[in-house]
């Protein structure tokens, strides 16, 4: 499980873009940025998440600290929202900025833990069920269902919003997953006291 949970980190600690699909298909797809850099003076795991428009980058519409771990012998990807999270846009590319964050930045996000197994070469991650992981969008409160793929050189993700009591969708992608290519690798800043705990 440990060499699981390194593999993992690792796959995870790039840049992605689904430049492709929206150039094919721009009424369907807007161009996104996703990135995950890890944050070595965090918990083992954590990585900054922030994902953009590729026509404004400096203002992230979802910034998240992640942290890759097992949990009763499951991989499992904690989900936590950054407190004033402003202060920390662009932080993926500013190391500066992701330095200030500390383990008190952090709110965790109940219920929206991403329960993840191997896939062949990759993985899959899905949250974890029971329709609790509740947010809010333009005053009404809708619980996420939400999908990862992963591979070395791609990423799929789906998210959706689904009424609490109707389960009617409210909002997300009805077109299908966006589909990523890796564009940039943060691999090589996993540290080594981290990687030096997996393999105990």
């Amino acid at each position: 499980m440990a060499s699981s949970l390194e593999r993992l980190v690792r796959m995870l600690s790039g840049g992605f873009s689904n430049q492709v699909q929206a150039f094919e298909n721009p009424p369907l797809y807007a161009h996104i940025l996703v990135k995950f850099r890890p944050l070595p003076h965090l918990a083992p795991g954590s990585l900054l998440l922030e994902q953009s428009y590729a026509i404004n980058p400096a203002a992230p519409y979802r910034i998240r600290v992640l942290r890759a771990e097992v949990l009763n012998n499951q991989l499992t990807i904690i989900n936590q929202a950054l407190g004033d999270d402003q202060r920390f846009w662009g932080a993926t590319e500013n190391k500066e900025l992701r330095d200030r964050i500390q383990t008190s930045d952090l709110m965790p996000l109940d219920h929206c833990a991403y329960v993840v197994h191997q896939e062949s070469e990759g993985f899959i991650g899905e949250v974890e069920p029971g329709c609790r992981c509740l947010v809010e969008r333009k005053g009404v409160m809708s619980y996420v269902v939400a999908r990862l793929e992963l591979k070395q050189s791609s990423m799929r993700t789906i998210d959706r919003g689904n009424d609490p009591i109707t389960h009617e969708h409210l909002w997300g992608s009805l077109a299908g997953p966006f589909e990523f290519a890796r564009t940039h690798d943060y691999s090589d800043e996993i540290p080594a006291n981290w990687i030096n705990k997996w393999r105990i």
